[in-house]
């Protein structure tokens, strides 16, 4: 996979003249998909791999194609960046470039800045009204972690938030499994033929035939509490 250099933060505005203030272009989180980073064809086929049983891949096949578990990623390409590193093009709010997505959920980066994204008290991870719940056994979420810097700018800026979301503070989060559909024989020779419900764990039959476009996350050991509580306690912690 291709990795993007890490954008610095954002500064403020700067006088480059007497009349003249240049300031810094609207905050767009680091996992947002841009104008014209389009999938990738899909050069895909199956290949045998026992009675019955198939292994998705593409005909031109890149290690970086892969996780590190072996689940096969859709491709989609990577737009220009600026001098900083950071893509550009026009937002396209409603959607994760899933390559970017899988990079920072991988290695718990920040999904707005791609900095480091553990704080003094832990991963903070963040859910729009009715997307994750609590309560539930098998806490999971496809949304990369924040930083301490980035959580109000997250919770501003994305579509699928509120001002004032769900805050998982967590002390561990490990991998789950993937967001995908799968693949298989029908009458337009290798299509899509399944498409699950939720996530689909690590270790799954199907995954040898999954498509993969988000990375997913269980939240373990975490707390539930509001934005403005967690800003107060990792301002004391800091």
């Amino acid at each position: 996979m291709t990795h993007a250099r890490t954008p610095a933060p954002a500064s403020p505005p700067r006088r480059t003249g007497e009349n003249t203030v240049r300031t810094e272009p609207p905050l767009v989180p680091f996992v947002v998909q841009r104008e014209r980073e389009e999938a990738a064809p899909d050069n895909l086929l199956l290949t045998s791999i026992g009675p019955g049983r198939y292994r998705l891949r593409y005909t031109d096949e890149d290690p970086r194609d892969r996780d590190l578990r072996g689940v096969l990623w859709a491709r989609c390409a990577f737009g220009p960046v600026d001098d900083l590193g950071r893509p550009t093009g026009r937002p396209q709010w409603r959607m994760m470039h899933p390559l970017r997505q899988r990079g920072t959920m991988q290695a718990m980066r920040c999904q707005v800045c791609a900095g480091r994204a553990r704080t003094p008290l832990g991963y903070v991870f963040l859910a729009g009204p009715d997307t994750v719940d609590p309560e539930d056994p098998m806490t999971l979420t496809n949304q990369p972690p924040v930083c301490a810097r980035h959580a109000r700018p997250a919770a501003e800026r994305c579509p699928h938030l509120t001002r004032d979301p769900m805050v998982f503070l967590a002390q561990s989060a490990p991998l789950y499994g993937v967001n995908g559909v799968g693949y298989g024989y029908g009458h337009r020779g290798v299509q899509v033929v399944a498409r699950p419900d939720g996530p689909i764990p690590y270790g799954h039959p199907l995954l040898p035939t999954v498509l993969a476009s988000q990375m997913v996350r269980r939240l373990s050991s975490f707390r539930l509490l509001g934005l403005d509580e967690l800003l107060w306690e990792l301002e004391r912690a800091g």
